[in-house]
């Protein structure tokens, strides 16, 4: 029988220490941007879901985690069983959703399943920290790219020209979506964080989780969903020109600089959000039509 913590006896121990059980079984599980460790652990009774850090920044990531889980609750989250802080290797263990649906693909029922949950996550009470204490002093991303738009042409999406022509509007519109907000929001929906299992969404993957803009939480999902073939951002988010200018800003400043060396895959995922959050802020500010340039 598989067993990825065979030589990790220390781990091992911490994790049957934290669960009050021998683990019969592990396994890795693939997928996430990150390097942390990913385990699907089983005992003679049940299973679940380890988390483990594996460098600086993944460490951060799960101890800013862990502490979301201590202090929200509500079914759009897995059931929290257990979780330590360490040096080098802290820990979360959480339900196992593996076997339920993890989307693509989509369908209206399904999208319907997620909308729903979504604005119940946002209308849940939290004392969590605001946006700006969790992410800092956050400045326009269409800005950045006026300053040195090499990056983002460097992409191929759109010519030289037309950036310059549509940049100030696209600007002001950006300015205008406020990251300030009472609601609970999670700012990394997509669709390797959205389990469906029958009688309800679970959102996965919770350190970004901080109080914002529900607007803004919901817009940073809509260009994965219409990549993977569900509907267009505006026919779920409709007149809401300035978190398009957002969130295309967000991606068009990210997609093109060099490769995280601790995520080498988000570069590529930012992309792919590109190609769909673009053409939503063009629609939405009613700005022409880019002629991609030939490279």
């Amino acid at each position: 029988m598989e067993h990825a913590l065979a030589s990790r006896p220390e781990l091992t121990a911490r994790i049957e220490r934290l669960i009050g059980a021998k683990i019969s079984s592990s396994r890795r599980v693939k997928g996430g941007y990150t390097p942390a460790l990913r385990l699907l652990c089983r005992t003679s009774s049940t299973s679940f879901f380890v988390k483990v850090g594996a460098t600086p920044l993944t460490c951060t990531f799960l101890r800013r985690e862990m502490d979301v889980y201590t202090r929200i609750r509500g079914d759009f989250m897995p059931r929290l069983i257990a979780s330590e802080d360490h040096e080098t290797a802290p820990l979360l263990i959480i339900e196992d959703l593996s076997e339920h649906h993890w989307p693509p693909p989509w369908n209206e029922e399904r999208v319907a399943q997620v909308l729903a949950q979504i604005e119940t996550m946002h209308n849940t009470p939290a004392l969590l920290e605001p946006f700006g204490d969790v992410h800092g002093s956050v400045g326009s991303d269409w800005e950045t790219i006026a300053a040195d738009p090499k990056p983002f042409l460097s992409l191929g999406m759109v010519p030289s020209q037309w950036l310059e022509t549509a940049l100030p509007l696209l600007i002001d519109h950006a300015r205008q979506c406020r990251t300030e907000g009472s609601s609970l929001t999670h700012l990394d929906l997509r669709s390797d964080n959205i389990c469906l299992t029958q009688s309800r969404a679970v959102l996965v993957d919770w350190n970004l989780a901080c109080l914002s803009n529900p607007r803004l939480d919901l817009g940073f999902w809509l260009p994965s969903l219409a990549y993977e073939g569900g509907p267009n951002p505006e026919t779920i988010l409709a007149d809401a020109p300035e978190v398009a200018a957002a969130v295309s800003g967000f991606f068009a400043a990210r997609a093109g600089l060099p490769q995280i060396p601790d995520a080498p895959r988000v570069r590529q995922v930012q992309r792919e959000q590109l190609e769909q959050a673009l053409p939503w802020a063009i629609r939405a500010l009613g700005l022409p039509p880019p002629v991609a340039p030939s490279i």
